[in-house]
């Protein structure tokens, strides 16, 4: 496959392993040229941190955006993690719209609330302008917490598959072409990911971890894409970066001094490993 250009969109913690610092090492090692826009800049990240820094950038961005358009510089993908604010959320659609090359992806994760509760620094008026951003998606990968959110339906922390279902429709209904919905859950020792891609829905499960661990959002998503990109299909690139996820888990389980993210860069040779073989047995079929 073509050596692909990725824009990804979101901020960096100079110290965390999350955001822009999972991103770029993710979709590097997957082979595809990643270009970055920082939409903060942050000493650390702000979990299990205190007293840490943050720079906004959101006046930089329409600059960056008028310089990529005078040297005519196009991605064949977009993808966003966290902003910082609505007027983020507009600045990124005008950049999309601009700097995606005609057949471009437009893959969002929104990155906005988990555990039925928005992240402290948003708020129903953030939700709205999300909801603009998620429908021109290709890809939008919520959690089930952001789904609620965006389709005004009630957060539970025990559903069955018919409310999965209906969580997907409202998407769809929003404007999201294909939804990879993580974090479904039907049983306490398990979880997994519920992929709706061209109207067909399928589901992968694996072993549910007791640790919540920071940036294994990011992960997953940083590697959904990375392979999606190397021109798997929806369903074996949702496999793949849950699996790719919980290896990184599973890495770093009994380092009681790496609390703030996941120790994802010795399994990158695993992730390329995956990738490598499920092409292979695409290319069979």
């Amino acid at each position: 496959m073509a050596y692909r250009r990725i824009l990804t969109i979101q901020d960096i913690s100079c110290v965390g392993q999350c955001s822009l610092t999972v991103a770029l090492p993710i979709l590097s090692a997957c082979g595809h040229e990643t270009a970055i826009l920082p939409s903060a800049v942050l000493s650390t990240h702000t979990a299990g941190f205190s007293g840490w820094t943050c720079r906004d950038l959101t006046e930089d961005m329409p600059a960056i955006n008028a310089h990529w358009n005078k040297e005519g510089l196009r991605f064949e993908a977009v993808y966003t993690g966290y902003l910082g604010s609505t007027r983020q959320i507009d600045y990124v659609k005008a950049i999309m719209n601009s700097t995606l090359t005609p057949e471009g992806l437009r893959i969002v994760d929104p990155a906005m609330a988990d555990h039925g509760k928005l992240y402290p620094a948003f708020d129903m008026e953030y939700v709205e302008a999300m909801k603009s951003l998620c429908a021109s998606a290709d890809y939008l990968l919520p959690n089930v917490t952001e789904a609620c959110f965006l389709t005004g339906i009630e957060y539970r922390e025990e559903y069955d598959e018919t409310y999965i279902e209906k969580l997907l429709t409202a998407l769809h209904k929003l404007g999201a072409k294909n939804v990879i919905l993580t974090g479904v859950g039907f049983h306490p020792a398990q979880t997994g990911v519920m992929i709706s891609e061209s109207g067909v829905r399928s589901y992968y499960c694996h072993r549910r971890l007791s640790e919540n661990c920071h940036g294994t959002g990011d992960v997953y998503a940083s590697a959904f894409v990375g392979a999606l990109l190397k021109g798997l299909d929806a369903y074996t690139a949702a496999k793949i970066a849950a699996d790719y996820t919980l290896l990184c888990m599973e890495n770093t389980r009994g380092d009681k001094d790496h609390t703030y993210g996941v120790k994802f860069e010795p399994m990158l040779g695993t992730l390329m490993d995956m990738i490598r073989i499920a092409r292979k047995m695409a290319a069979r079929d």
